[in-house]
């Protein structure tokens, strides 16, 4: 497909130096950054964290039968003022 695209003088005149030197034509170097570009930002949106577990049981029952605000109290018992 042709499309027409403005691109910055100074990163054309770049990257005709690197096609010549190369030996390859504009448009594989394009398409070659793109190809480049696109992989990336869809690893980056594949970002899962890891699944990090202490070989627990889950809440104890007194825990879990406790609202967030008594989940959070004993979190925190004893630390600071």
């Amino acid at each position: 497909m042709k499309t027409t695209v403005e691109i910055a003088d100074a990163l054309i005149s770049e990257a005709k130096k690197i096609a010549a030197r190369d030996r390859t034509t504009m448009r594989t170097l394009i398409e070659e950054g793109l190809r480049h570009a696109i992989a990336e930002r869809r690893r980056r949106a594949q970002f899962s964290l890891r699944k990090a577990t202490f070989k627990g049981e889950g809440l104890s029952a007194e825990a879990a039968a406790a609202g967030w605000e008594k989940v959070r109290e004993s979190a925190y018992e004893g630390r600071g003022g």
